[in-house]
């Protein structure tokens, strides 16, 4: 079959055009049909599970069905956790996984196999992968069949209510890379976390909601449409904690609060500025190591009225990593038993930061350790946001790209 260039533009233009006139529970099939044109068999696409712990066939038409594969100690899980296209040779031939990659977000690994792969099959098969992902991407918002193809257990009412406020889990770009985690995921509650890049500033707020259950999926659901709702109107943060703290207040009264995060991160100079509103210092990783918790000033959780917060600075250098975190990460303990602890939380993040692991890596890796540790239990719900700053400003990289 002809690989050209202008082979592979009319190939997926073609699949752009038909997924304008399908309806989205189609799109996937649309991309087999698309796969299996260009000579691919036994074609999957998997999505991530929610607790980040398997990717998930998503079933359709064309699509070959199978069980989950683990994200550890599969060639998909490497493909997904690497970012990179893995080739398997199998006795009926190759076995390629390409990561979905959607801008800066990865929601999965689309699975083939071909007789035989040469250049031009990779390059017509990343785009294809790359398109793939935006398309799944874009139409997720009209059909329930991705996200419950993600579900490998059942899933609570207030989780239900987080995960729809929730942004992209991981953010990839020459800037700053993010990623962020909850547990345990199909029955989170009062957690959640918002981020934004508006020019050349990162904003990102990390919160939780007093209590369990529904009444603090609705307490953390009020609070983050107050983040949102101040964080556009381009307010500062003392500005802003002021709204939030008014909303959350004027709803609900003193009786209830949120613990929380604010952070602003130029993404050009390293300057980070940050409000800690009743949560743990956040820890400052540099070459892999915690070199020291961010201790400032506290703020008085939202929601108690009137409070001024106080503002905190840091100047950051090119690759550090900035771990914020709920108490969950730290305070959970057995019945009768000690506090996890800050010293056992800070070694396991020390022995997840390995080099060359990317900030999805390290931040699933270090979730996955803490459960194992506290030999599953999970008694509160634990928020862990990892942030590197990478350097250069938005107007350097549109430059290199036009």
């Amino acid at each position: 079959m002809e690989r050209s260039e202008g082979f592979g533009e009319r190939l997926l233009g073609a699949l752009l055009d038909r997924a304008q006139q399908v309806p989205p529970q189609l799109v996937a099939a649309l991309i087999a049909e698309e796969a299996a044109r260009l000579g691919g068999r036994d074609v999957c696409i998997l999505l991530q599970d929610y607790g980040q712990r398997y990717l998930r066939p998503l079933p359709g038409r064309g699509l070959a069905a199978g069980e989950p594969e683990p994200v550890d100690g599969s060639a998909a899980g490497r493909a997904f956790l690497r970012m990179t296209v893995v080739e398997e040779q199998r006795d009926d031939g190759v076995r390629m996984y390409l990561p979905l990659m959607d801008g800066g977000n990865e929601a999965g690994v689309l699975a083939l196999t071909l007789d035989t792969v040469d250049a031009d099959d990779r390059r017509l098969l990343r785009q294809l992968a790359s398109l793939a992902a935006s398309m799944l991407g874009a139409k997720n918002a009209y059909t329930d069949q991705f996200l419950q193809a993600r579900r490998s257990a059942p899933m609570s009412l207030s989780a239900e209510i987080q995960w729809a406020l929730l942004p992209p889990m991981t953010m990839i770009t020459p800037q700053v890379a993010l990623a962020g985690i909850l547990e345990p995921a199909y029955d989170v509650a009062g957690d959640s976390f918002d981020y934004a890049v508006n020019g050349n500033v990162l904003h990102l707020a990390v919160i939780d909601a007093m209590g369990h259950g529904l009444n603090a999926a609705m307490l953390a659901t009020l609070a983050i449409g107050a983040y949102r709702h101040a964080r556009r109107a381009n307010v500062g943060l003392a500005d802003l904690y002021g709204l939030m703290d008014a909303a959350i207040e004027k709803q609900f009264g003193p009786d209830q609060f949120v613990t929380a995060q604010m952070m602003r991160l130029d993404i050009a100079t390293g300057h980070l500025q940050w409000v800690n509103a009743g949560h743990p210092a956040p820890l400052l990783i540099r070459d892999h190591r915690v070199v020291q918790a961010l201790e400032s000033p506290g703020t008085l959780p939202v929601g108690f009225g009137g409070a001024t917060p106080v503002i905190s600075e840091r100047e950051l250098r090119c690759e550090d990593r900035v771990l914020f975190f709920t108490d969950g990460a730290v305070e959970e303990h057995k019945p009768g038993g000690e506090q996890f602890g800050m010293e056992h939380l800070i070694d396991l993040v020390e022995r997840a930061g390995q080099v060359g692991e990317g900030v999805q890596q390290m931040v699933r890796g270090l979730s996955h350790s803490l459960a194992r540790a506290r030999g599953g239990v999970t008694t509160d719900d634990t928020t862990l946001f990892l942030v590197e700053w990478r350097g250069g400003s938005v107007g350097q990289f549109a430059a290199v790209a036009l």
